[in-house]
């Protein structure tokens, strides 16, 4: 049922995101399905690399030790931004086209009062692609 599947990830937050990740993977095993590890990070140094491309090669390096942690295939695709916080949907919404993605499984927050003034980044990915959008809390 599923090839491609598109998991956004911070590696920053990792224990906020385990549970994504599992979910994912496991979706991954009983389909065969491929997992593409999705990240936007800035173009300017951070706490995790001081370039994109150092970033990416952190990413994929997390691709493969989760592909050999859960047996499946992996993947690492990251986007670079001047403003990750104000692009991250843009540039997810871009993700899916790009790396053509069946599915996305990302971690949700739990709904509370800043709902009302920003949507969550789950909820724009199922308005604005035709993929499917699995959130886990």
């Amino acid at each position: 049922m599923y090839r491609s599947i598109m998991v956004p990830v911070d590696l920053a937050h990792l224990p906020q995101i385990a549970g994504a990740i599992d979910v994912a993977g496991d979706l991954a095993r009983h389909y065969g399905a491929t997992l593409i590890f999705v990240s936007i990070t800035a173009e300017t140094p951070t706490s995790i690399a001081h370039t994109p491309s150092e970033f990416q090669e952190k990413l994929s390096a997390f691709a493969e030790e989760q592909a050999a942690r859960m047996g499946i295939s992996a993947a690492a695709k990251s986007y670079a931004s001047t403003d990750p916080s104000i692009d991250i949907d843009e540039k997810l919404v871009h993700a899916i086209h790009d790396t053509g993605a069946d599915l996305v499984v990302m971690a949700s927050h739990k709904p509370g009062l800043v709902d009302y003034f920003w949507a969550a980044h789950g909820a724009h990915l199922a308005a604005h692609t035709d993929t499917s959008v699995f959130l886990v809390r």
